[in-house]
């Protein structure tokens, strides 16, 4: 199958595309290049061969001849999304629809869209299914909504979407990521010795690790028609609802000698806890093999391997807000994020 990735130079991507090639696909990327100054560490095969390009601008000669596409490129977590909202509005949402017509205009048969957990947003603590009501707490969830809805509109005999509402990413990546929950405790953990949490740590987060999401994504590539077809799939495994203190304690333990403390209230009001039946009954061949205690000791591990530095951990391009910033203020990209 020959396979167009977006956003194979993130954090997601640069794991998925080897991982689809091992597997026997031609995978092509497609990527803006914001985050090309975050490379952690080589230990993990060569990404694929990259059009630099931002989704707002693909065309139909740019996806011509592929048999699906795999769109993990938008921006990428709550905090930048809420930086400016209506940039997020028009590249996430519009930026993504875009992508998608083009796709089906060009013949291309199955898209897959890496959606999120996040959609569910607030409310109380029973287990959020496909069909739950969604609850979206910030633009950046607000944009999942509206792409999976505009997906699912434009399924057709000859197009089929497919969803994939990750639960929160964990695990090292050489495009790293310390701007999510289990990595960005794993970095203060072993540069400081300590997790200093703002909250008390009673909001649910369900986890996955990421090489679980790109297992996911082959396999959705990979299923029969009738298992996918205008299909959203909550991916991550019901053991995997923790309490975020209870990711913070799987940290502390992890880490030798590291002093934990919870905090009172963040103001963050994301909390769900998330049913993943579904894709583990439907999916064929899916199941989560990885859990946090085991993320956390593999990126004990790399931090081991590599020394990470306390200048290392907090570089601006291993957090996406950090990083935009940087490259506005610097007159390098727009305000509309569009490079100068």
């Amino acid at each position: 199958m020959r396979v167009l990735v977006t956003g194979t130079d993130g954090y997601i991507g640069s794991l998925l595309a080897p991982v689809l090639a091992h597997r026997g696909h031609e995978v092509i990327g497609l990527d803006s290049g914001f985050y090309l100054d975050g490379w952690l560490s080589n230990e993990a095969p060569t990404s694929a061969t990259t059009i630099r390009k931002d989704i707002r601008q693909v065309t139909e000669q740019d996806v011509r001849g592929c048999d699906a596409v795999v769109h993990l490129a938008e921006l990428s977590n709550d905090p930048l999304g809420e930086h400016n909202p209506e940039v997020t509005y028009e590249v996430n949402y519009r930026g993504s629809a875009h992508l998608a017509a083009v796709c089906k205009a060009a013949s291309i048969p199955r898209f897959v869209y890496s959606s999120s957990c996040s959609v569910y947003g607030a409310g109380s603590d029973s287990l959020r299914t496909e069909e739950s009501e969604t609850c979206p707490q910030t633009a950046y969830a607000e944009c999942k909504i509206l792409v999976e809805q505009a997906l699912l509109a434009m399924a057709s005999d000859d197009f089929s979407p497919t969803v994939l509402r990750n639960a929160t990413a964990f695990g090292p990546s050489p495009r790293m990521r310390f701007d999510i929950v289990l990595n960005n405790l794993a970095g203060w953990a072993w540069t400081t010795g300590e997790i200093k949490m703002t909250s008390d740590g009673t909001p649910w987060r369900p986890l996955v690790h990421v090489l679980d999401i790109c297992d996911a994504v082959a396999r959705a590539l990979e299923a029969p028609r009738d298992c996918i077809h205008a299909q959203i799939f909550n991916v991550g495994t019901a053991e995997q609802n923790y309490r975020v203190r209870e990711i913070a304690e799987i940290v502390a333990r992890t880490f030798p000698d590291c002093n934990l403390a919870l905090g009172t209230n963040s103001g963050d009001t994301r909390s769900y806890r998330v049913s993943f039946d579904k894709i583990h009954t439907t999916l064929p061949g899916f199941a989560c093999t990885r859990d946090a205690a085991l993320g956390a000791e593999q990126l004990r591990d790399l931090f081991a391997r590599i020394d990470l530095s306390p200048d290392q951990f907090e570089f601006r391009a291993y957090t996406r807000l950090r990083q935009l910033k940087h490259l506005i203020s610097t007159g390098q990209v727009s305000n509309d994020l569009f490079w100068r």
